[in-house]
């Protein structure tokens, strides 16, 4: 291990992706230094649970030195990646610059609004920690001030909550807010007209969750609407005022909650570090490496790679195999062999849609309903980090379905909206 104890590999993003290419490389005889501007790791496919008071952010969040406390070799640096020279191989950072041998760069996407104007200003995302509590507390806050309001039309207005994307993530958090609104905060506003409560997704798309096949998109949508939620699709926002949004079709609705869950890219200005974006992403070799950097590698969200004759989607399976395939072909090149091609395995898709309602689709199986559901459970539950954060999320989810209740109805003193910020299938930039 002699020839390899002075390689020097660093790795953007402490996100799903970054995490796993740290891992393989742990006692390897190689220093790894870890660079995130976060000093956690978020769980962010149940971020949308934060948003709608399930759970708390730090049931999701794992401090990332307790993650390789016991790893000498690789070491942590809370930091923000400003830029890179790839021919000189130095990272530049806003506390300092770090050389390398080897370079992994998972740092995540932004939240792409399509160019809808007043998207970035008055739409609320959900892409990490931080727009998650401020999600929340917009929406309890909102109740608040229609308890008090006498103005029927501003009643109206802060009752109505509007979610741009019929993916995954936007049907999972429609789900979660009707159950929140129906139940612990039906109850907690007595003297409220819930029937003046409007939730609702907009979708381009002809169906929900087109990824899926149309009878798990019908059965998504069919729920959704036994549960209150008005779907729309083929609908596209044309554009977002501060009260209202504006259908293509001319239709004008007013709301102070728009949540984006449409779309992410890359952080536009990683095209100033020299890298080859093309539409938010960058175009690997299929062994991960960036084309003529055989030293740089990248993983998550920003690589872009297809399979099957389609990009891989930016979910968190693809970032961890990604990282994995990442770590072990450095470790072959230090080794003098051939890095080996990335192989994605598909192990399915689930998405939840509330309480005993799922649907799932692995290796050709469709599954609807309360055993998807139990499904769902288990596997967000075994991939996330820490036995006390397992247990906390475990605490909640049996305490709301028990009881009908979510434990983090708080409005908490939070960062204002800070839009640009960089999340991959896990974390913020630099967090990749």
């Amino acid at each position: 291990m002699k020839a390899t104890e002075e390689k020097r590999i660093i790795i953007v993003g402490a996100g799903f992706g970054g995490l796993r290419a740290a891992k393989v490389m742990a006692r390897q005889g190689v220093k790894v230094t870890l660079i995130d501007r976060n000093n956690y790791h978020s769980f962010l496919p149940l971020l949308y649970q934060v948003a709608a008071a399930e759970l708390e952010s730090t049931g999701i969040a794992y401090p990332v030195r307790s993650i390789f406390r016991s790893l000498p070799n690789i070491e942590f640096v809370m930091d923000e990646v400003i830029g890179c020279d790839l021919e000189g191989k130095r990272l530049h950072c806003r506390g300092g610059e770090f050389s390398y041998d080897y370079l992994v760069l998972s740092p995540g996407s932004v939240t792409h609004f399509f160019g809808v104007p007043g998207a970035a200003e008055y739409a609320y995302g959900l892409k990490d920690l931080g727009e998650g509590m401020v999600l929340r507390n917009h929406i309890l806050t909102c109740f608040e001030r229609a308890a008090r309001t006498e103005n029927l039309q501003e009643r109206q207005r802060l009752l109505c909550f509007a979610i741009v994307g019929g993916g995954a993530t936007g049907v999972e958090f429609a789900g979660a807010l009707a159950e929140l609104v129906h139940g612990p905060l039906a109850k907690d506003y007595p003297r409220l007209d819930f029937s003046q409560v409007r939730i609702m997704i907009l979708e381009a798309a002809p169906r929900v969750l087109m990824p899926f096949a149309e009878k798990l998109s019908t059965y998504a949508r069919n729920r959704l609407e036994s549960m209150g939620v008005e779907v729309r699709t083929e609908s596209v926002v044309e554009r977002i005022e501060a009260t209202a949004f504006h259908l293509k079709t001319g239709e004008k609705i007013e709301t102070e909650t728009l949540v984006w869950t449409a779309g992410v890219c890359g952080a536009p200005e990683l095209s100033d570090w020299g890298l080859p974006m093309s539409r938010g992403r960058i175009a690997v070799e299929k062994t991960l490496q960036l084309p003529g950097r055989p030293e740089v590698y990248v993983v998550g969200d920003l690589a872009h790679l297809e399979h099957q004759g389609r990009p891989l989607p930016m979910v968190a399976p693809v970032a961890m195999q990604q990282g994995v395939r990442a770590g072990k072909n450095i470790l072959k090149q230090i080794a003098g062999q051939e890095p080996e091609p990335f192989a994605y395995w598909d192990r399915g898709s689930m998405v939840t849609i509330g309480r005993n309602s799922a649907v799932v689709s692995v290796a050709g199986f469709n599954l609807t309903g309360r055993v998807a559901w139990l499904l769902w459970l288990f596997i967000h539950f075994i991939y996330i980090i820490g036995f006390r954060n397992r247990m906390l999320v475990l605490l909640n989810w049996a305490w709301d379905y028990l009881f009908y209740e979510r434990v983090a109805r708080l409005i908490l003193p939070t960062r204002k909206k800070n839009w640009g910020k960089k999340s991959d299938s896990g974390n913020d930039q630099s967090r990749g």
